[in-house]
């Protein structure tokens, strides 16, 4: 046993760190937490949070607070690719609910979510924060990790221990690059101008977000959370970062969206857009999530989700081993799971960027009276509302051989707002308690075997069924189309269903497996 002083130590507390310091103390486990700055950045970078996220958000009672801070859907809003003329092409809608049981796509301002996220972080009673400490080496033992930090003024030094190490650090990461862990390039790196401003009455300015794929500068408009807007626009050939950050060059460039007098510059700055994983995100006791383990263009608004993923995966598996109900072994489907899934949102948004080039590319050929280049087969379903979804899981703690592109067993189980036989309304994640659920269409459906009514009681499992719920918005899961019954993660992905080959007993069989459960069951 383990006689470290804390379960888990978190280096970085920005968004991740910080959602990660909030699960892991809300799972009972004790925390120690290092953030080198004094104060939350004061200036955005990421500017949408997905449904899922405020769902796992929901599981520990902040679902409303944080839904709070996020943009509601205005009036117009929608995403596509346009011409250089910002015509419509196409894309979708924005939607008020989805199939997490929250708006699908919220834009909100990182300054803001931030503080309340590290905050509440802070606040907790499991949580021990060192903030205006920078680590400066760690040391795994094996049965624990030994970390020290220097306050930043010199005056202090902490060395702690901890059973496990999370860096959540950026994508400089001091975690990553003391284990010497190499990055993957996935090929795609273009320098980009950001500029953010503050909008003022008289802009001109629409609620609709635009990939715009002009032959003569690709770039994105993205409506953010009020009153703020975001361009992207790609440096071409020979421009130099100095000269795109010059107040003309960025007023010009601006210039035939809105009146100059309309806004305020908020941050302007260029960056390298890069696409790219870390080799591996799991050495021992040591574990790396969020940027510092993986890279993305922004077009699908997936950087800071992902990472807020790879921190809810780690939250109920830290839980299960700590507790002593599953062995380490579990903790090896950390990357399994999680860099396949990164992975997929990475080659889509690359494949966006690439598709935004292809229609621009068209554009130009359609003006010189060419004929237009043939649109890569990749591509094709690239673009917004061309039905593609969240990946699935396709490996780790889940049933493997069910996992196809079209199925749900990998995929999140759909939350509807329910109403019950007692007319009371609640979304469905209430049913499912706060760990693994076996969810079936009957209470006739749930019938168990003494070994899997132990496995279950071992992971301290819930059994309910959606018989007598009424959909009042959203819709239950499709899976039980075809399925009687179905076993869903703590995270809320679908571990598998019952087939007419696969029981019940056969899924529970094959969880406890999966989970590296310690001790008997049978």
């Amino acid at each position: 046993m383990s006689n470290a002083g804390f379960d888990v130590a978190i280096l970085g507390l920005g968004p991740v760190g910080s959602t990660a310091a909030i699960l892991f103390a809300h799972a009972g486990l004790k925390v120690v937490a290092f953030e080198r700055d004094e104060e939350v950045y004061k200036l955005p970078r990421a500017v949408n949070l997905d449904g899922e996220i405020v769902r796992a958000f929901q599981r520990i009672g902040l679902g409303d607070e944080v839904a709070n801070l996020l943009q509601p859907v205005r009036e117009g809003d929608r995403v596509g690719f346009a011409n250089s003329k910002r015509e419509w092409l196409f894309g979708r809608d924005s939607a008020a609910f989805g199939s997490n049981g929250w708006q699908p796509g919220n834009m909100f301002d990182q300054p803001e979510l931030e503080s309340y996220l590290r905050r509440t972080a802070i606040a907790h009673d499991n949580v021990t924060a060192y903030i205006g400490f920078e680590v400066n080496g760690f040391v795994d033992d094996g049965d624990s990790i030994t970390i020290n930090a220097d306050e930043a003024d010199g005056t202090r030094t902490q060395t702690v221990t901890a059973r496990y190490l999370v860096g959540c650090d950026g994508a400089s990461s001091f975690v990553r690059k003391t284990l010497d862990i190499e990055w993957v390039d996935l090929g795609y790196d273009h320098d980009w101008l950001v500029v953010d401003i503050v909008t003022k009455p008289g802009h001109t300015l629409t609620n609709v977000t635009l990939q715009v794929c002009d032959p003569e500068r690709l770039c994105t408009y993205v409506c953010t959370k009020d009153p703020y807007r975001r361009w992207e626009f790609k440096l071409n050939t020979g421009e130099s970062w100095e000269e795109m950050l010059e107040p003309e060059r960025i007023h010009s460039l601006i210039d035939p969206w809105t009146p100059r007098d309309t806004y305020d510059i908020r941050r302007a700055a260029v960056y390298q857009f890069h696409a790219a994983t870390a080799e591996t995100w799991h050495v021992g006791n040591v574990f790396i999530a969020g940027d510092a383990a993986h890279q993305t263009p922004p077009f699908l608004g997936q950087g800071m989700n992902a990472g807020m993923r790879d921190v809810v995966n780690l939250a109920w598996k830290f839980q299960m081993v700590l507790s002593g109900v599953a062995n380490d072994a579990l903790l090896d489907t950390y990357q399994a799971e999680r860099e396949a899934h990164a992975n997929d949102l990475v080659d889509w948004a690359v494949a966006i960027g690439q598709l935004m080039e292809h229609t621009a590319a068209v554009e130009a050929a359609e003006r010189a009276g060419t004929p237009p280049p043939a649109i890569p087969p990749q591509h094709q379903a690239s673009g917004y509302g061309q039905g593609r979804e969240q990946p699935p899981i396709r490996d780790g703690v889940v049933k493997l051989d069910q996992v196809s592109d079209t199925g749900s067993t990998g995929y999140l189980f759909s939350q509807p707002i329910v109403r019950d036989r007692q007319n009371d309304e609640f979304r469905l994640d209430a049913r499912l308690g706060p760990g693994f659920a076996i969810v079936a269409k009957t209470e006739a459906d749930l019938v168990l075997s003494a070994a899997s009514q132990a496995t279950l009681d071992r992971i301290q499992g819930r059994c309910t069924s959606i018989g007598g719920l009424q959909e009042v918005r959203g819709h239950i899961d499709r899976l039980f189309n075809h399925a009687d019954a179905a076993i869903v993660r703590p995270d809320r992905y679908v571990f598998g269903h019952t087939t007419d080959d696969v029981t019940l007993d056969d899924l529970m069989a094959d969880l406890a497996d999966k989970l590296s459960i310690i001790g008997d069951t049978q």
